[in-house]
């Protein structure tokens, strides 16, 4: 794995994960009470024995660039290890920002081509999954392919969304489809019990997925790029250029637990199921195969007679006399009295706030961070740092789908009340 060089991409604007990315990558959005969105693909990385890692980025870059400097240090003496993040830059060569995810590989493919690699791997930077990624080359290797790519088997509701493989038994790619529909779709079926899933799993997932992940042999990359200077897109453009100019394409199936952190909704949902009992489908401790992220040394939490059940709580919490159903609370997450949190993402705090600073804080008629006395939280994400006051109540009363009160300190996404981080909720108010 010391001739692999991975390419993680950052996304774009993250819109669709907004107002998450208001002021972060996105692959800098928190996960789970203390990782990270980018903690995924770099944990694999690590556990596959691959420790060349680029992380392209284009907007909100600040926080990601901190988190990976605090987190990962790969370079230790003799090693050559490292995680790096490439922002996207304007130069007379290259005036424009990244336009795509084969865009923005080309603009970096000076520096790729200074390695002397032999493989490729081109990661996103915002799933959910664990993947040896070692079993991935090794397989496009003796199979003597020119690119791979990962698929997942899914059904035809979600098959409308992915861009699609037709392989023959053996896994070699013949078509690739962007998110076909209707006969189109049905022409993209496949016999998949023949990578290995049952029979019954088979004819309930006939299509396979790409999953955005693939492994470039170094000439084939960068002839695909330099050769096809207007194609910005890896799944779009490149991969049906490939198949058209005669490659050898694979498919490396993947049938496991795999989640496009993609919206509101999906994050949302990814999140709350992973206090799933009693297995949720991804975990996130497996001493074989961890998921790293920052050390930050905190205490443990203290739980002053609450009643939790079904939630994860972050370390250097404060919880009071409070009722935590079903709900995810990220580090240095503050709950006082008589407080209800419900089917809800609370992402904690960036620093701590003594006893001292509260109290005078609402000596001055201001709002200390977590969420206040007497207070009902339900099926909601509370972004980091947030002042939630006593007496508030977010449980989206009007049952709206989609709203931006920006100047209030919330938005409304798929039903789900976001306040955004930093913002503070007044005393007595009703969302």
């Amino acid at each position: 794995m010391k001739r692999v060089l991975a390419i993680i991409l950052g996304g774009g604007a993250g819109t669709r994960l907004y107002p998450l990315t208001k002021m972060r990558a996105k692959p800098a959005v928190p996960l789970a009470g203390k990782y990270r969105l980018i903690d995924i693909p770099i944990s694999n990385c690590i556990n596959s024995n691959i420790n060349k890692m680029y992380v392209l980025t284009q907007f909100n870059s600040a926080s990601l660039n901190r988190h990976l400097t605090q987190s990962y240090n790969l370079s230790a003496p003799f090693g050559q290890g490292f995680v790096e993040v490439l922002a996207a830059q304007q130069t007379p060569e290259s005036p424009s920002w990244f336009e795509g995810t084969a865009d923005a590989v080309r603009k970096y493919q000076w520096l790729f081509q200074e390695w002397d690699v032999d493989e490729y791997l081109i990661l996103s930077g915002d799933q959910l999954y664990r993947m040896d990624y070692s079993l991935f080359v090794e397989h496009h290797r003796s199979n003597g392919s020119d690119l791979t790519v990962a698929a997942l088997p899914v059904d035809s509701a979600q098959a409308e969304s992915f861009g699609l493989m037709r392989t023959d038994e053996n896994g070699v790619i013949q078509e690739f489809s962007e998110k076909p529909k209707g006969a189109d779709l049905k022409a993209m079926a496949v016999d998949t019990s023949r990578f290995g899933l049952s029979k019954e799993s088979a004819k309930e997932k006939p299509f396979l997925a790409s999953m955005g992940i693939y492994v470039f042999s170094r000439d084939t990359l960068f002839d695909l790029l330099q050769k096809n200077p207007t194609y910005k897109d890896f799944g779009k453009e490149i991969i049906p250029e490939a198949l058209s100019r005669g490659d050898k394409l694979k498919s490396y199936v993947f049938d496991d637990y795999w989640e496009d952190i993609g919206t509101i909704g999906a994050f949302y949902e990814a999140n709350l199921a992973l206090t799933q009992q009693p297995t949720p489908p991804f975990s996130f401790y497996d001493e074989k195969f961890p998921i790293y992220t920052r050390p930050r040394y905190l205490p443990p939490t203290k739980l002053v007679d609450a009643q939790i059940t079904e939630s994860i709580i972050g370390e250097g919490s404060i919880l009071k006399s409070c009722s935590i159903h079903h709900c995810v609370l990220g580090v240095r997450s503050r709950v006082e009295n008589d407080t209800v949190l419900q089917d809800s993402l609370v992402m904690g705090s960036d620093y701590f706030e003594s006893s001292e600073e509260r109290i005078e804080l609402r000596k001055g008629g201001g709002i200390p961070l977590g969420v206040g006395q007497g207070s009902t939280v339900k099926r909601a994400i509370l972004d980091k740092n947030t002042r939630i006051g006593d007496n508030v109540t977010i449980i989206n009363k009007d049952h709206v789908e989609e709203a931006d009160r920006a100047d209030e300190g919330f938005y409304i996404r798929n039903g789900i009340v976001v306040v955004v981080k930093n913002a503070t909720i007044t005393d007595g108010t009703i969302i």
